[in-house]
């Protein structure tokens, strides 16, 4: 039995982007978008990274021991998923971005698409990443 961490990304947005949103409206937008399953909107969500369920482990045992950065992505293995969005987005770019020294380069381009997803969420906050580890 193989077993994996799947990294998805929300890849729609139920936004018309032709037409420009008023700043005021922004967040009406942002709260219909959370509260979607009440109102019908599904979210489209799209396999961005997966990486197999030991190299997974070993990647995030590179995070500094006892870091929240480090707590929230030991919750894949504690909990079977995660959501990371923008409330996570500092920490975890921080620790990434931190702990590329020490990692091989296989764990360095996961770290480097892993802070490319977060630039993601920094620039469009309705943005979420949801990880699960799925075992065949």
């Amino acid at each position: 039995m193989s077993e994996q961490v799947v990294f998805s990304q929300l890849s729609r947005k139920f936004i018309d982007e032709n037409d420009a949103t008023p700043a005021e409206a922004q967040q009406v937008v942002y709260y219909s978008l959370a509260i979607g399953h009440h109102l019908g909107v599904i979210d489209c969500l799209e396999a961005a990274l997966t990486c197999p369920w030991d190299e997974y482990l070993a990647w995030i045992a590179t995070l500094e021991a006892g870091s929240d950065a480090r707590r929230k992505m030991e919750g894949v293995p504690k909990y079977g998923e995660i959501v990371i969005d923008f409330n996570h987005v500092q920490m975890l770019a921080r620790a990434f971005d931190e702990a590329r020294a020490a990692q091989t380069p296989q764990q360095q381009e996961w770290s480097k698409l892993m802070l490319s997803m977060l630039h993601d969420i920094h620039q469009e906050s309705a943005i979420y990443l949801m990880l699960r580890r799925l075992r065949d």
